[in-house]
Parts: C-alpha cells; sequence; structure tokens
C-alpha cells in the first residue's frame, strides 16, 4: 500500500509555487490582453510605421531598463524568501534594493538625455522616446520581486489590471493621431508607476516593511555584488530584445512596422517560460537547500511541463497567425504572418534552458550565467547582423531561434563543469519517471 496522501485538489490550489503561478499568470495574462487590444488601437491612430517608431522606443527603454533592474530580479526574490523570517532582516533589502534601482534610473535619464539632446542620438523617434523615460522610473518602483519572494502576487495581479486597463482607457481617449503617438508608452509608464507607488505604500504601512533610505554606500556595495547578474542580464536582453534595433540599420520603416507587430506577438507569447521560471523559483530556492531530492524532481517536472507549453504555442500560432494578425493589424499583411510563424519557435527553445537557469539561480553560479550570457549575445550580434543584411526580418527570426539553442548547449556545458553532479541529477530526473509530487 502507497504511504501517499490521497490526491487533493483543494492542497493542490493551496500549493505556493501553484498559487505564484496563477497570480503570475493573471499578470501576465492582463499584459497580454491589453497589449492585443491596444496594438491595433495603436496602428490604426498612429499608422503601421509610426507603431514601428513607438516599438523601437520602447525596445531603447527596455534595453536602458536592464541597467535599472541591475540583475535584481535575478536575486532578490532568493533574498526575500530566505530572509522572511527576519523582519529587520528584510526591511534592510527591501530598502537597500529600491533605493539602488531608484540610483539608476536617474543615472539611466542623465545618459539618455546627454545622447539625445547633446550628441543628436535618436533622431528619428527621440520625442517619443523621452516621453518613454517615465518606464524607467515604473521599472525601479516595480516589487514583483518581493511579492514573488514572499509568494504573495496576488496583490500585484490586482493593482495591474487596474493600471493596464487605466493605461487602455488613456490611449483611447487621447491618442488620435501620429501627432500623439508620444503619449503611447508615456502612459503605459505613467499608469504602472502609479500601481507601483500604491503597492510600496502597502509594503511600508501593511506588511509593515520599513522603507528607509539607506547610506549611500550600502547602494554602491548593492550594485557592486549584483555587476555579474547585471552584465549577464544586459548580454541576455540584447540576445533575445535586440533584434528589432538590428533589423533598424537594414529595413525601411515599411518593413520594421509589420516585424514589429511579430514580435510584440512572439515577446507576450515567450513570457510563458518566464512565467513558469518566476513562479517556481522562490519554491525551488527553498527545495533546493532543505529537501535536494525533491528539488530536482520538482525541476523535472516544472521542465516538462514548460516544454509541453512551447509545443501547443507552435501548433497554436502555425493554425491562427493570419487570424492573429488581421485581428491585430485591421488587415492581412504577408510578412508579418511569416515572421510570426518563425517566431513561434522561440518559447520552446528557450524553454529548453527553464532547467539550467533555476539550477544557476539557487546555487548562485554568478560566473557561468555571466559566461554563457556573454558568449551567446556575442553569437547572437554576429549572427542576426549577417543574417538580415541578407534575408531581412527572415534571416534575424532565424537568428533568434538559433540563439536560444546556443544558449541552451553552452549553458548546459558550462554548468556541467561547475555543478556535474547538480547537472546530471537532474537530467536523470527529466528521464526518469519517478518524480515529486
Amino acid at each position: 500500500m502507497s504511504d501517499k496522501p490521497p490526491f487533493s485538489f483543494y492542497h493542490l490550489l493551496r500549493h505556493k509555487s501553484l498559487l505564484n503561478l496563477i497570480f503570475l499568470f493573471l499578470i501576465q495574462s492582463s499584459n497580454i490582453l491589453v497589449s492585443i487590444i491596444s496594438m491595433p488601437v495603436l496602428i490604426r491612430a498612429v499608422g503601421v510605421e509610426e507603431f514601428g517608431r513607438i516599438n523601437l522606443a520602447f525596445s531603447v527603454i527596455l534595453l536602458v531598463n536592464v541597467l535599472v533592474g541591475f540583475g535584481y530580479s535575478l536575486s532578490a526574490p532568493k533574498s526575500v524568501a530566505l530572509n522572511q523570517g527576519n523582519l529587520s532582516a528584510l526591511s534592510a533589502k527591501v530598502s537597500e534594493i529600491l533605493w539602488s534601482k531608484l540610483f539608476l534610473a536617474f543615472i539611466s535619464l542623465i545618459i539618455l538625455g546627454l545622447l539625445g539632446f547633446v550628441f543628436g542620438f535618436f533622431e528619428d523617434f527621440f520625442l517619443i522616446l523621452w516621453w518613454s523615460t517615465v518606464l524607467l522610473f515604473s521599472e525601479a518602483t516595480a516589487s514583483v520581486w518581493f511579492f514573488q519572494g514572499k509568494e504573495r502576487l496576488q496583490w500585484v495581479s490586482v493593482i495591474n489590471v487596474f493600471a493596464k486597463l487605466t493605461y487602455l482607457l488613456l490611449i483611447i481617449w487621447c491618442v488620435q493621431n501620429a501627432n500623439d503617438s508620444y503619449l503611447a508608452n508615456f502612459f503605459l509608464g505613467l499608469t504602472a508607476l502609479a500601481g507601483n507607488i500604491g503597492l510600496l505604500i502597502f509594503i511600508h504601512n501593511g506588511m509593515k516593511i520599513r522603507l528607509i533610505r539607506p547610506k549611500f554606500y550600502t547602494i554602491i556595495r548593492s550594485i557592486k555584488a549584483n555587476f555579474l547578474l547585471f552584465l549577464s542580464s544586459l548580454a541576455s536582453h540584447i540576445a533575445i530584445n535586440g533584434g528589432l534595433i538590428i533589423l533598424s540599420f537594414f529595413a525601411s520603416a515599411a518593413v520594421l512596422g509589420p516585424y514589429s507587430i511579430a514580435e510584440r506577438i512572439t515577446m507576450v507569447l515567450r513570457m510563458a517560460p518566464v512565467l513558469i521560471s518566476q513562479a517556481v523559483y522562490p519554491r525551488a530556492s527553498i527545495l533546493y537547500y532543505e529537501e535536494r531530492k525533491k528539488f530536482f524532481s520538482f525541476l523535472a517536472k516544472v521542465e516538462m511541463a514548460t516544454l509541453a507549453v512551447g509545443i501547443l504555442i507552435i501548433l497554436g500560432v502555425q493554425l491562427t497567425a493570419p487570424f492573429i494578425i488581421q485581428l491585430i493589424a485591421g488587415e492581412t499583411l504577408g510578412n508579418a504572418v511569416l515572421f510570426l510563424k518563425i517566431l513561434s519557435f522561440i518559447p520552446l527553445a528557450s524553454g529548453l534552458n527553464l532547467g539550467n537557469m533555476l539550477m544557476i539561480l539557487v546555487t548562485e553560479q554568478k560566473k557561468v550565467l555571466f559566461h554563457s550570457t556573454w558568449v551567446f549575445s556575442v553569437y547572437m550580434l554576429v549572427a542576426s547582423f549577417f543574417l538580415t543584411e541578407f534575408y531581412g526580418g527572415v534571416g534575424l527570426a532565424i537568428a533568434l531561434i538559433s540563439t536560444e539553442l546556443i544558449i541552451f548547449i553552452v549553458t548546459t556545458l558550462l554548468l556541467k563543469r561547475k555543478e556535474p553532479s547538480n547537472v546530471s541529477q537532474f537530467y536523470r530526473a527529466v528521464f526518469s519517471s519517478h518524480s515529486y509530487s
């Protein structure tokens, strides 16, 4: 007779990792829904070419936001999860992270201002870009990492829904033609910033986490400690999100617009493996230090579920790509359909590396992450420049898919050298019929 307790749907729903996944899903699904609705609204108001400029400005801000985030999305949830029993230590850590990110946001604003106003960069879309800088401060004040570490994401999901709905209403009311295009990213950042400030007030007053200003040397020390994670995040971001910027060097706005639509949809779909990894990260960290055997079987189940989701995404997109583009763009764009069908393989390819990434994070193998991300980032830049120059958007899409495969191969090899036992146990669990439940 088995000693395992009978399956209980009620207990399943109370599982913290599952609840984390559900609330992260609610956060991202609201993002997806608003993105799906806002894209055709913006395209019809400002045109495909101007939408390409909006998306290009957004891509630049996302790149600069890597500096603002500085790898804290990788380190902070674990710090919160491991310190949540000590209110004083947790308050100090949360304050340190928050003020460090605000400091980096101001530095980023100054850098963009100098590049645009003094050196004349971003001339074709600088007005849109400058109004988009509010997104730097919405990134700095974001507290998803805190609630993720606490495995209490319900408040974030509620605030996120209200912020996104407000953003949607604002662009419907205020963005009427191409002259209003600068407001699109501004409203996105403004509504997110308002929601983030509300959550910080709740953390301070409702959860009794004292948000105090740390000494400047504490901020510098925190930034130094996260430097390798920042470099890894930067390389990873370039490899994953730098394609549109590269395409802008070779393609006209007429090509950039359709590719922007397909890329925006793909980035939404690519959230699937990211969403799963964020949901299980705190639980995986605790299991690794407290119940090592269960950690590997838990990780194997997560990996297989992620790959299954990736396959479903491919099948769904291949069948519905023309309908999706028609729904979003309001017209049949053959190039956009082709780009989307090719890019639909990215979520599956990126899901291959999920187990490796979680092992790196819980074992704090920062150097492995640093080396692997910079290797595949260099590969992405070289492959993207060559393939985009000769094959345009199709070449770029192929380069991005191959980059995800290189990520998996390089990370596995480097992790195998540093943590051979962990890698062996993980892949043994993946191919084993025994799993933790």
